[in-house]
């Protein structure tokens, strides 16, 4: 009889035994077959079955852990650990002048990464997509292995967009609007890909490896060539209900103000952002043309007024934006990430000052604020960790599917 693959309630239940075993292993090094059953709440048995399915699989692996000093003489309880050739995934970040790319395995573990420079910072879907592939392949040539055998991609851009639905609604990096890139860009890959807002992989990077390890409740501003917010709320993404919440960028500071690169006037990052910054500082410095950030600091620090102004602004404008999403969401910890924070007009003793005076007062301490510059390597590890998950999601449901 042909199997419908619909789960009944004992394989959902399994299936989420399964998946609550496997984030149990992921959490420790290596964990015997008891503590899992302490953590969980399972019985051995259903452990003991469980696991067995996995190790069938080649998912988990077993090892013997050294009687430790001074432990009771006796067979020592043999360990599970994920086993990290199970399974290889690729991250991606793009930004506006490179592809970062890292590639891992199963645990999580770093095998490869390359950064491929672009030309361009904005172009059409399907040149995207064949330089992400190429990207792909560059990283997966330095690691010794083919792009076939990537079984999943986390893809971070910047934008507005539905990660469920893979749909993109803008992005400075894509001169179309309304696409489903995730169904463009699977067409060039021979493997699943989860695609998400570039902020709200940062955070879950620093969820994972970073700052917000020890929070439940944390935020990640990123400016770079515009400005993001990834929102941690009792430990999930918040992403709003059309995807495109956390848009700290385009909330607006200023009616019918600076134009910006979404189209619409007075957004935060039209004050703060990469071009925002070098399109003010051209207009009004008369023959001296700046290209990068760096040569606009740099004037500042040498005394130029016009310079100094726009950055004076830039800062203000900035601290506003963070007082009103601390008057909003209250956050425990507010983490700044980007390669701009190296510019530290950005990050002061004045710009926290000017924030603490449009936050509503309290008698309690406001949240803290600090920086931690990952460079885009990181923010593709958070692609890839978002993409971990994904596909261990994934490969437990073809194990419920196959045992219905």
């Amino acid at each position: 009889m042909a199997r419908s693959g619909r789960l009944t309630p004992s394989s959902e239940q399994r299936e989420s035994g399964r998946q609550q075993i496997l984030d149990v292993i992921r959490a420790q090094e290596s964990i015997a077959r008891i503590d899992i059953a302490q953590a969980t709440g399972m019985s051995p048995a259903t452990v003991t079955a469980i696991t067995a399915e996995l190790l069938a699989a080649g998912l988990i692996e077993e090892i013997a852990p050294e009687l430790a000093p001074g432990a009771r003489r006796g067979r020592p309880r043999v360990a599970l650990r994920l086993r990290g050739a199970a399974r290889l995934i690729a991250g991606l970040k793009v930004s506006h002048h490179v592809i970062s790319t890292v590639i891992t395995d199963f645990v999580g573990q770093e095998l490869a990464s390359h950064e491929m420079p672009l030309v361009q910072g904005t172009m059409p879907v399907p040149e995207l997509c064949a330089q992400i592939r190429r990207a792909l392949e560059l990283t997966c040539e330095k690691g010794g292995f083919s792009i076939e055998d990537l079984s999943g991609v986390g893809l971070g851009m910047a934008g507005m967009m539905d990660a469920d639905r893979g749909f993109i609604y803008w992005s400075s990096s894509l001169e179309e609007r309304n696409v489903a890139f995730t169904a463009a860009i699977s067409a060039e890959l021979p493997c699943p890909v989860f695609l998400d807002n570039d902020a709200n992989l940062v955070a879950k990077a620093e969820h994972l490896f970073g700052e917000g390890r020890t929070c439940d409740n944390f935020i990640v501003i990123t400016i770079e060539h515009g400005v993001g917010m990834g929102i941690v709320i009792d430990q999930q993404i918040y992403r709003g209900t059309r995807g495109c919440g956390a848009e700290l960028g385009h909330t607006k500071v200023h009616l019918e103000g600076a134009l910006c690169q979404c189209g619409q006037r007075g957004c935060l990052e039209a004050y703060v952002g990469d071009y925002a910054l070098l399109r003010e500082a051209n207009i009004s410095s008369g023959s001296e043309r700046h290209t990068t950030i760096a040569s606009l600091f740099q004037s500042a620090e040498n005394g130029d007024v016009v310079a100094k102004s726009i950055l004076d602004r830039a800062r203000r404008m900035f601290a506003m934006g963070l007082a009103n999403v601390v008057n909003i969401f209250d956050p425990s910890k507010i983490i700044l990430a980007g390669a701009r924070l190296s510019f530290d007009y950005l990050y002061s003793d004045k710009l926290i000052e000017e924030m603490r005076q449009w936050v509503v007062q309290v008698d309690a301490p406001l949240p803290e604020v600090m920086v931690h510059d990952w460079g885009d390597l990181m923010w593709a590890k958070g692609a890839a960790a978002y993409a971990l998950e994904e596909v261990t999601a994934r490969t437990v449901r073809e194990l419920a599917n196959a045992a219905a």
